[in-house]
């Protein structure tokens, strides 16, 4: 990606991050509750109208819409995203808190993914239309038909409750407790990448470079890992993408079914407690994330494809 290229997406996740902050802050303050009410309730006070009043002012909720919305836009440049109401801590330190936990299972599930999927695409794209093709094809169609929350509920109730194996709730530390959420989110997408391997493959397999090859005297093996998977990894780079995109923002139905402490479990809560500045927050770390993973997808075509890296030269 050239010099002037990776400006202009600079200044488009800019311009992007502004308006998702506007519409997010406009949301939250139309939304219905009261964030001073919400506060006093959380601490089991039950508050006078001066109460509610003197707290208003001191978190700025007396001020006009577009005072209140360039004073937080304003402190959110310079770091500060306000002080959570329902924790009564910063709003980054919390966050940051909560997200490597989220970065530890959105790699440990990817990984999980890759090691299923990749082989499984591969084992029925060289088999099409036999019986270990109809099988995985099977299986992928559980894949993505199995609601998360309940294929999480079932792992739980075999492998922690009948078994005895695994932990109930997923805090702490320790690779017991992330295992059975990995695995829930590593199943549905196995499900997906599994059949986007097989597409892929296939598509490649009926080029004309690959009887060239065979032309040549190369073997199967060597065809397919030396040749056509790593013609097939374009597609699935966007794929990856968006599923890390998906994965680092926190996948809050697993989160909450394991009680897991990431991103996903923490905006459950704050929105639950209307604590505004969590949510606005957690959606511009959502919006942020996933236009510098696009960012890092588009470098990595043109290492993939040099075809890309000239179109880009020029």
């Amino acid at each position: 990606m050239s010099r002037k290229r990776l400006l202009q997406r600079i200044g488009q996740i800019l311009i992007v991050l502004i308006g998702v902050s506007f519409i997010t802050f406009t949301l939250t303050y139309l939304a219905p509750g009261d964030p001073a009410q919400t506060m006093y309730i959380v601490q089991g006070i039950s508050p006078t109208q001066e109460m509610l009043a003197q707290t208003r002012a001191q978190l700025g909720l007396d001020k006009p819409f577009l005072v209140q919305y360039w004073n937080w836009l304003s402190s959110c440049c310079m770091g500060d995203f306000g002080t959570s109401y329902s924790l009564y801590k910063p709003v980054l330190g919390i966050m940051l808190a909560k997200l490597w936990p989220t970065i530890n299972l959105a790699l440990f599930s990817l990984l999980l993914m890759l090691l299923f999927a990749i082989p499984m695409g591969m084992l029925a794209a060289t088999h099409q239309n036999k019986p270990i093709d109809y099988i995985v094809r099977g299986l992928t169609f559980l894949g993505v038909s199995i609601p998360n929350f309940w294929l999480g509920l079932l792992l739980i109730w075999a492998f922690a409750l009948k078994l005895g194996w695994l932990p109930v709730v997923s805090v702490g530390s320790g690779v017991d407790k992330i295992i059975l959420p990995a695995v829930t989110l590593a199943f549905a997408m196995t499900g997906k990448y599994t059949r986007q391997v097989r597409t892929a493959v296939l598509e490649e397999l009926n080029q004309d470079y690959v009887m060239g090859a065979r032309a040549r005297g190369l073997n199967r093996r060597q065809i397919l890992w030396q040749h056509v998977f790593p013609n097939a990894l374009l597609p699935l780079v966007t794929l990856l993408g968006l599923s890390l995109g998906s994965l680092l923002g926190g996948t809050a139905v697993v989160e909450v079914v394991f009680s897991y402490p990431g991103l996903g479990n923490m905006a459950v809560s704050a929105i639950t407690t209307y604590d505004y500045p969590l949510i606005q927050a957690y959606v511009l770390w959502i919006a942020l994330i996933y236009m510098l993973i696009n960012v890092v997808v588009d470098l990595s075509y043109s290492r993939l494809d040099p075809r890309i890296r000239r179109s880009d030269a020029r």
